[in-house]
């Protein structure tokens, strides 16, 4: 069940992870809120922006898609909650697109809360992109309760780890 539940949620993961792995391209650094201000704070912040949204998005769509060609190993098939040889390309595009909506609201939140951008906000940080991911890939596909709440449990643990690896590897300026 664990494996099926992370198998599924991929995509969204895979977005979540994507826009900071390219802050090196210059190409759309636009922010999404474009320096805008909401009662005296910026939107979002510096660090949303068109490149990560489309960049994102676009790696949730060729995650689905890898998963749709690995569906036919006997493996994958069985981690497989949906049925990857239909026309999946679109829940790949709003569990992409909707983890990365999900953290912009949550950076919304946090600019009114007065946590500088970048900084912990524990256990926001780790389940924002997954309500997102929910809301809007629950167009297409609602997911058993169990492995809802198997995401919502295993996601702070898998997103702690990957942004530790990315402070190691420099990416992160703070650990957790």
């Amino acid at each position: 069940m664990l494996l099926e539940a992370i198998y599924y949620f991929l995509p969204a993961y895979i977005a979540n992870m994507v826009p900071p792995l390219f802050q090196w391209l210059p190409l759309l650094d636009t922010p999404l809120d474009f320096n805008k201000k909401f009662r005296g704070r910026r939107i979002f912040g510096s660090h949303k922006t068109i490149r990560g949204i489309l960049l994102g998005s676009v790696f949730g769509i060729l995650t689905i898609y890898v998963q749709k060609l690995l569906y036919n190993n006997q493996f994958f098939n069985s981690i497989s909650i949906i049925n990857y040889s239909e026309q999946v390309l679109w829940l790949g595009f709003l569990l992409g697109f909707g983890a990365l909506f999900g953290d912009s609201v949550e950076s919304f939140f946090k600019r009114r809360v007065n946590i500088a951008q970048g900084k912990p906000w524990f256990p926001f940080d780790q389940l924002d992109f997954v309500f997102g991911a929910f809301i809007f890939s629950f167009l297409i596909f609602i997911p058993s309760v169990k492995t809802l709440l198997i995401i919502i449990i295993i996601t702070p643990i898998i997103h702690m780890s990957f942004h530790y690896a990315g402070y190691l590897f420099g990416i992160n300026k703070d650990k957790i």
